[in-house]
């Protein structure tokens, strides 16, 4: 039986699990450093944290939840979803939490990864890292922030035990987590002050708040459901089109957050400052209806200076001023380029992964597998990001070519397939070909790695990828069959 183990147990590697699991492959094990499962959700409990895509999509199709309490739901909500789901397909018991991998190598002779952890070294016929692109928390290196007197954190490690009521606080960054912190923190501060470098493009929030009514219509007909889940991924499509070269779709859409700047904020010297100086699309488009509304309140202000260094006081701006304050929060995102940076990953060869990726950025055949790497399926893995969608869609793709891989395994006698050279630079070529079309490359965000790539973004139709993942062709690969001259360890070894 081939063993699998995956690292993570957010929604990529639950859903790899599950996908696994319940098509009969059940020597499966999931390793989680956190205590809980959730991933991002177990770890983002910021006030205000949500999904900004709608339940209904941001939910694996097998398993529709029919009693969301809304449209958007929030942190808890999902994570309780999921960790439901993980239960219901039997794959929570085959979670470890608390272990920590450091240490991944493939040895050739026996066919086997050998990954060593802080709860000892684990062995398995396929590895499976699910570690997000979105969970390294990233804060800019400003001088002098260490010498603040003040509290500080960032986003994704929220201080519950230090409440911001009454105090003067820094908010540094705009993306997703800023434009939910910001209106839900507002209201109890003394003074909030957002420092801006670039304005995202934000539209109205279509929320609903599902009565009994709509339990029991999801529940009695799916169907309806159904169809809501069917309209969200035709209008994120859609968009996709236009985010990977379609003008005209582009500007089908991109007069919904200008018309919301618009007549939304009254304040023209707000206004201003809100009006994105790049294309809609060049950064994650967001959804909000009360984050204008909380920046035009009379204790909040909006800074576009250049943060020029941190003081013990607060922050000082290219103009000289010195923005005294009690609390930075610093929503500032992920180390989103840097993929399985923590993991010390090495192949055929003893090849390093992240020297491999180092001089060509990070790359891999259809963002799961990489040459000289065998039996290595990443989930999330470079240029698999969903401009607009749900990145569930992008999951179920990756876990069924997994799946699919597995199969072949286990009904071959293969011990382990490794994605030829030739294979997986002509998918790049063609990844980067099709990025050239993008809006992603006229934008300054954290979709680009330091060389100015773009590594996280899928640059084609959603649809395209699931086509492409729907089965593994072995001849893709190298294949090998590995005579084992001592008995293989039963999984998980541990020392």
């Amino acid at each position: 039986m081939t063993r699998v183990l995956v690292v993570g147990a957010g929604f990529g590697g639950i859903g790899a699990a599950i996908e696994l699991v319940r098509n009969g492959h059940t020597d499966v094990t999931v390793l989680e450093k956190g205590d809980e499962i959730g991933g991002v959700w177990r770890a983002n409990t910021y006030p205000g944290a949500a999904c900004d895509i709608p339940s209904v999509l941001y939910s694996y199709s097998y398993a529709p939840n029919p009693h969301w309490s809304s449209r958007f739901s929030g942190q808890a909500e999902i994570q309780a979803y999921l960790k439901k789901v993980a239960q219901e397909y039997g794959v929570y018991d085959r979670i470890r939490f608390g272990v920590t991998v450091t240490d991944a190598d493939f040895d050739a002779d026996r066919g086997v990864w050998e990954v060593r952890t802080s709860d000892g070294v684990f062995e398995a016929d396929v590895f499976v890292p699910a570690l997000g692109q979105l969970s390294r928390p990233a804060t800019p290196a400003i001088p002098g922030a260490a010498t603040f007197q003040g509290e500080q954190w960032h986003s994704a490690e929220w201080r519950h035990d230090a409440p911001l009521a009454g105090k003067r606080v820094a908010v540094i960054g705009t993306g997703a987590s800023a434009i939910q912190i910001v209106p839900n923190i507002q209201p109890s501060v003394e003074r909030l002050t957002l420092f801006q470098r670039s304005a995202p493009h934000i539209s109205p929030k279509p929320e609903r708040i599902y009565s009994r009514a709509h339990h029991a219509m999801f529940e009695k007909v799916p169907v309806t459901q159904q169809v809501e889940r069917l309209l969200w991924w035709l209008f994120m499509e859609y968009n996709t089109i236009g985010l990977t070269g379609s003008r005209f779709t582009t500007a089908t859409v991109a007069w919904i957050p200008k018309l919301y700047r618009r007549f939304g904020i009254k304040d023209p010297v707000l206004r201003e400052q809100m009006t994105p100086d790049e294309p809609p699309g060049a950064k994650r488009a967001l959804f909000a209806s009360n984050y204008y509304p909380a920046l035009e309140a009379d204790n909040a202000s909006v800074v576009t200076e250049r943060i020029e260094e941190i003081t013990p006081a607060g922050v000082r701006t290219a103009d000289g001023v010195v923005h005294e304050v009690d609390v930075i929060v610093w929503c500032t995102g992920f180390t989103a380029t840097e993929f399985v940076s923590t993991i010390n990953v090495r192949g055929l060869g003893g090849k390093d992964l992240q020297e491999y990726w180092a001089s060509t950025g990070a790359r891999a055949y259809l963002g799961l597998t990489v040459p000289n790497f065998p039996n290595l399926f990443l989930m999330y893995g470079p240029n698999t990001n969903v401009g607009a969608g749900s990145i569930i869609y992008m999951h179920e793709g990756q876990a069924a070519y997994i799946r699919s891989a597995v199969d072949y395994l286990s009904t071959t006698g293969t011990s382990y397939v490794d994605v030829r050279e030739d294979v997986e630079e002509a998918f790049d070529a063609e990844v980067q070909r099709a990025m050239q079309h993008t809006v992603w490359l006229k934008g300054d965000s954290w979709y680009r790695d330091k060389n100015g790539r773009v590594t996280t973004n899928w640059p084609m139709r959603l649809l395209e990828y699931r086509r492409r993942t729907r089965t593994f062709d072995p001849s893709d690969y190298e294949t090998r069959v590995v005579h084992h001259d001592q008995p293989r360890l039963a999984h998980p070894a541990r020392s």
